[in-house]
């Protein structure tokens, strides 16, 4: 059921869905038949043809929007989700149309003209909808359209959902205080305490609150039954706040398995469809790479070769994927006997590098032939940098969720080292941001990481790189 706040904004998009869904309709036929932008080799049918169509039109739009779930229009919701409701309802629409069209056995509509109705409503929806939720949120922001919530719990995970909450003021959602028994409490609540969780139902409708966090640690899930329990009475919202990030390392998946809900702990996000455009990705960008770059390899190794004696690239057992080892290829920048006493962490001033490897270790030059190891599939262009089997064994043991960064293929670059943790930094800050990379992964993050690359190689001093 739809809450009272929410319907206003249901009515509004749905106005807008249809009014774009008829211009869509109508504008499809102008931009084919009168615009003159498309040869015509067919008598053309007649504008009243169209116009007697729309009301059906809109019918199985307001059908099919509704199933695609269009009209979710809850607080928290992410414009991803939106688009891909957008994306479904529309793709349903444009087949329901030829489909009923075919079935009344009438003339059946342009293709032409279908596609471009198609095209069309799809970008005018998105572009609504962005517009609608921008304005939506600056309101919220602006302390428009707010509801009340209460926190259940009041340690670090409750604390930290109610910063959260602070934070993401387009939501609209300001948190009344924290609900939890006496014997209970613990930490320094930010908020006012506003009663025990056997009185929640009474809190609900004296403060008119709309939506209930669960934030209770994981010794205390059994206390989530109760405040289940004293909320049956109520249509309130309740959302509870899983206190796992600390165990997985990535992001948490929900699934239904039979009526059973399953959360995944530890699931890579290149997964489907995400792998295919990772690696069109990779492919592309490494093939071209190598294509534009290939004088400058060559004059590199021409430079490594003259240099100091030894061979012009540098092989190097690193673990990639699920841990896997491969062979990472580098200019060499160091003497030839470099590890001759075993491999040991590059330091400052280390006395290993060449002359030219020192210019090459601060630039990232040396980097440049792991083109050919993305392009082979053992590397990605961006993820957590490969380490030696001998580190990994080590810190898979001392730094927490280590061995999660293996759930992606190893980077010629990422997110840790635009940042500034590459080479002899802190090692968990650069876990840490190797996992919000995994966690936070989409084809335009990987862009805008490529984009930085660049930017620090040619303006930004490269710290830590020894």
């Amino acid at each position: 059921m739809l809450k009272r706040t929410s319907q206003p904004l249901t009515a509004w998009f749905l106005l807008w869905d249809l009014g774009l869904t008829a211009g869509g309709w109508l504008g499809a036929y102008w931009a084919r038949f009168e615009a003159g932008l498309i040869p015509i080799f067919r008598p053309v049918p007649e504008f009243r043809q169209y116009v007697d169509n729309l009301p059906l039109v809109l019918v199985l739009a307001v059908v099919c929007y509704r199933l695609a779930g269009m009209y979710e229009v809850h607080r928290l919701r992410r414009f991803r989700e939106e688009l891909g409701a957008v994306a479904r309802g529309v793709g349903l629409m444009a087949l329901a149309v030829m489909a009923t069209s075919f079935a009344r056995h009438a003339q059946y509509e342009s293709r032409a003209v279908m596609v471009l109705f198609t095209a069309g409503v799809l970008v005018g929806v998105v572009a609504a909808r962005r517009a609608g939720w921008s304005a939506v949120r600056r309101l919220r922001s602006r302390g428009v359209n707010q509801s009340h919530a209460l926190i259940v719990g009041t340690g670090r995970l409750a604390r930290r959902t109610a910063r959260t909450l602070r934070k993401v003021s387009w939501t609209g959602i300001r948190t009344v205080g924290y609900v939890e028994d006496p014997a209970a409490r613990g930490g320094t609540p930010d908020l006012p305490l506003v009663g025990p969780i056997a009185d929640l139902a009474e809190l609900v409708q004296k403060h008119h609150i709309e939506h209930v966090f669960i934030a209770l640690p994981l010794n205390r899930y059994a206390d989530a039954r109760r405040v289940f329990d004293v909320l049956s009475q109520t249509v309130v919202d309740v959302r509870l706040i899983a206190d796992v990030p600390a165990l997985s390392g990535l992001s948490l998946t929900t699934t239904s398995l039979h009526g059973m809900t399953v959360i995944g702990l530890r699931e890579s996000p290149h997964h489907g469809l995400n792998v295919v455009v990772k690696r069109a990705m990779d492919v592309l960008l490494s093939g071209v790479g190598l294509v534009v770059l290939s004088p400058l390899l060559a004059l590199l190794a021409v430079l490594v070769k003259l240099s100091s004696p030894g061979p012009v690239l540098f092989r190097q057992e690193r673990c990639g994927l699920n841990g896997r080892p491969f062979r990472m290829l580098k200019f060499r920048s160091m003497r030839a006997d470099a590890e001759a006493g075993g491999p040991r962490m590059t330091a400052a001033n280390d006395d290993r590098r060449t002359r030219l490897g020192v210019v090459l270790r601060a630039t990232n030059l040396d980097e440049l032939p792991q083109l050919w190891n993305v392009l082979m599939g053992d590397m990605s262009l961006v993820g957590p940098r490969p380490e030696q089997p001998v580190y990994v064994s080590r810190f898979r043991r001392s730094i927490p969720n280590y061995m999660a960064r293996h759930a992606v293929k190893a980077g010629l670059t990422g997110w840790a080292q635009v940042n500034g943790w590459r080479g002899n930094s802190s090692l968990r800050k650069r876990v840490q941001f190797d996992l919000y990379y995994i966690t936070h992964w989409n084809p335009l993050f990987d862009i805008r990481i490529l984009l930085l690359t660049v930017w620090r190689m040619l303006f930004d001093k490269q710290k830590h790189a020894y």
